[in-house]
């Protein structure tokens, strides 16, 4: 699909000729010299030749695969961390902005040889020996087998993931073939998989759930797989072409994040016919309890709550096909990984076990964890036991072993040595009927440190203001000290390439409102940006003009040194 309606013609592809082509591509990586410790990204939408380049770069060897929405810095410096050989990438095209980054991140990667074009639409690098045109050359190559003749050992390494956010270099989980095989041998098992389903895969081939929940699980059962169009779920047609899709190609199961599912409540299902489908996953971020009850009462579906992440290759948990599916959970281990709540010590060191019910931080345990970040220094205090990794996540698990998340570590609101849930804020805001997301943050305070505040994104022909909203946020939350002390209505949330509410860009614009008001008095030209920082987590540059006086200097440096951020103050001349 490309166009991502329900009357388009499919382009269909057999097992056959998958996988012909993954073994040609490995045969092709092979030839320019690609070993098993080497390296080959790619910067590619959602095509069949992902999959090729995906599976392909993994048999001959290691394969990185690449955020398109990133910037140029940060694919660079992903690029130069994995110490790439191979780029395959979109060539120029009408259809793509991928070429012109490219373009700029090639002559800063001093370990890339070649560049693999796909659909290049002009041979305007066709005289430049080291980028070869995918479509022109893969013919060449065996299909049949390996021409390496290589023994694989499951340990071996066989990809880099990127983790996380669009601002600083994300880290990269190193997976292993046992990592990937076993993650999706413990989906199929959790999802009771067969030869009969048709996955429909709308999520980015960048990220593990597009790899492994509708990629290599579904090849292990030889599934069908909806490859939907290039941007998948971003393709501005298919949400609003969705069930008619699911209707025509009697899809079985998809897999969405909490945003994905807000936007298909505002599409009628009319009288499409939905008795194929059998599986709704939720995964990526916590869902709204109230999100999940009117998404079930809309379709008739039963949506199921899954929990992974890049670091235990894709799914650790969900909620089980039979038996008892508790709402606002996130299930039951997968078979096979073992999952428990821990107490941390102020230096995240191990003190014991969480008790029943007890919030402590989740760790990981099994044949589906990662051995570790590429960059050794990313690795300093992830491992809270041997072979238990720390999550990051907080929660709890109940007399059953159902998983609540509660948050994320550092995410907690912690307002005068009191720790806040943001979950408790958002899931109360997400009960109005006018409001499509929320997320809350700590606002810096002088006085408690932090307060909280919370960002809405409110549904569409809906009219709401902020103080309706506050006053039915005070009607709904018990806790008095969760009660945001600001909303702020936006257009959109900041989101991830895969649909997660992106917190670090809401905490960096709050900071940057406080700035605004704490200095604004002082009425001085000022340029304030707020970035990540390696030394501090985040910091507040301020650019204030040369004329500025130093005894406003002082004050300005004396009213932001009562806050919790950082900041750095430098003199530029701002009048010019």
């Amino acid at each position: 699909m490309r166009e991502g309606n329900a009357q388009e013609t499919p382009v269909t592809i057999s097992y056959e000729t998958l996988f012909s082509r993954v073994t040609q591509t490995a045969n092709l990586f092979h030839d320019l010299g690609l070993g098993t410790r080497d390296v080959v990204s790619y910067i590619l939408p959602n095509l069949p030749e992902t999959h090729y380049v995906l599976w392909g770069g993994e048999a001959a060897g290691i394969v990185n695969p690449i955020n398109p929405m990133l910037d140029v810095n940060h694919i660079a410096g992903i690029m130069n961390a994995a110490q790439s050989m191979i780029l395959v990438t979109m060539g120029p095209n009408a259809h793509s902005d991928i070429w012109p980054k490219v373009q700029r991140i090639k002559d800063q990667v001093p370990s890339l040889k070649y560049i693999i074009q796909i659909m290049s639409q002009n041979d305007q690098n066709a005289q430049e020996a080291n980028i070869l045109q995918y479509e022109d050359i893969i013919d060449q190559f065996n299909g049949e087998s390996l021409d390496s003749g290589r023994i694989f050992d499951k340990d071996d390494i066989c990809s880099l993931f990127h983790t996380g956010g669009t601002t600083g270099t994300p880290k990269m989980a190193q997976h292993s073939h046992n990592n990937e095989i076993t993650n999706s041998m413990m989906l199929d098992l959790a999802m009771e998989m067969s030869s009969d389903e048709v996955g429909f895969c709308g999520l980015p081939l960048f990220h593990v759930n597009a790899a492994i929940i509708t990629g290599l699980a579904c090849f292990l059962k030889g599934a069908e797989i909806i490859l939907a169009t290039p941007a998948g779920f971003r393709t501005p047609g298919l949400l609003p072409n969705f069930w008619k899709i699911v209707e025509k190609y009697r899809v079985t199961f998809f897999s969405g994040v909490p945003t994905i599912y807000s936007g298909l409540l505002q599409v009628p299902v009319g009288g499409a016919d939905l008795s194929s489908l059998r599986l709704a996953i939720c995964g990526a971020a916590p869902m709204p309890s109230e999100l999940i009850r009117e998404f079930e009462k809309t379709t008739g579906l039963t949506l199921i709550e899954g929990y992974g992440m890049t670091e235990g290759t894709c799914v650790s948990s969900c909620n089980p096909l039979h038996g008892e599916r508790r709402v606002g959970s996130v299930g039951l281990r997968l078979p096979y990984q073992q999952l428990k709540t821990v107490i941390l010590d102020g230096e995240g060191h191990y003190v014991r076990d969480c008790k029943i019910d007890e919030i402590g931080s989740v760790a990981l345990k099994g044949p589906n964890v990662f051995s570790g970040y590429l960059e050794p220094s990313d690795n300093a205090g992830i491992w809270v036991q041997k072979g238990w990794f720390n999550s990051g996540d907080m929660g709890r698990l109940d007399e059953q072993g159902y998983l609540w998340l509660t948050g994320r570590t550092k995410e907690l609101i912690i307002r005068s040595g009191h720790n806040i849930d943001p979950a408790i804020i958002e899931n109360a805001l997400n009960k109005h009927d006018a409001v499509m997301a929320a997320a809350a943050v700590g606002r810096p305070d002088i006085y408690a440190g932090e307060v909280p505040v919370a960002y809405v994104v409110l549904k569409p022909d809906t009219t709401c203001d902020a103080l309706e909203l506050m006053a039915f946020a005070a009607e709904k939350i018990s806790e008095r000290a969760a009660l945001p002390k600001e909303i702020y209505l936006l257009d959109a949330l900041p989101l991830t390439a895969v649909g997660k509410i992106f917190k670090p860009a809401l905490k960096q614009d709050i900071i940057k409102r406080v700035i605004q008001v704490a200095l604004g008095e002082l009425g001085l030209p000022l340029k304030i940006s707020v970035e990540p920082d390696k030394s501090y987590g985040t910091v507040a540059l301020i650019d204030v003009d040369s004329s500025a006086e130093e005894e406003k200097i002082d004050t300005m440096k004396h009213i932001l040194g009562q806050y919790i951020f950082h900041t750095k103050i430098s003199k530029k001349d701002l009048k010019t």
